[in-house]
Formats: C-alpha cells, sequence, structure tokens
C-alpha cells in the first residue's frame, strides 16, 4: 500500500462521485442514477451565467471572419500563380 493511504480506508473520487451533485453510483452495476430535475436546474443556471454577444458584436465578427477568408483566399490564389510560373519556366512549358 501506499505510505499515505495504506490501511485507513482512503477512496479516491471518480468523476462521476463528486460530492455535492446528485449522481450516485449503484454498486457492482456500473449503472448511474441521476435527478432530471436537478440537471435541468443546473443547466438553466449556465445558461443564465453565460455572456451573449450583442447583434453589433455577432455582425462585426462575421464580417471580420468573411473579409479574412477572402484576404486568404487572395493570398493562396497569387501565391499559387507565381509558384506556377516559376514551376512553368524551370522546366520550360510555354508562359
Amino acid at each position: 500500500p501506499v505510505s499515505k493511504t495504506g490501511g485507513c480506508g482512503f477512496e479516491t473520487l471518480h468523476p462521476c462521485q463528486r460530492a455535492g451533485y446528485s449522481m450516485v453510483s449503484l454498486r457492482g452495476t456500473g449503472l448511474v442514477a441521476v435527478d432530471p430535475a436537478k440537471f435541468v436546474r443546473e443547466v438553466r443556471t449556465e445558461i443564465g451565467r453565460v455572456t451573449w454577444p450583442s447583434r453589433k458584436e455577432t455582425l462585426i465578427t462575421t464580417g471580420l471572419v468573411f473579409a479574412l477568408s477572402t484576404a486568404a483566399a487572395v493570398f493562396f490564389f497569387v501565391t499559387d500563380q507565381i509558384i506556377g510560373i516559376g514551376v512553368r519556366a524551370l522546366f520550360g512549358i510555354g508562359f
């Protein structure tokens, strides 16, 4: 046994056995009993804590995504054309 826990009856808490929650391990079955009403209350509480972006923030972010996607597409198109010209010049395949 490990020196600090040997013979003391110490049992670790697994992720599904956190203290203060309604999950209870059913011994030997591998099943877990859950209180659905408490789960729904906890979900509603967590949703209330979420900071939702405003309409303006969402529109600005969407615009930035489209602008940066377009800039990346143009960059890679130009880079591909330059590399293509270089390869054609290197192998002498017409201009």
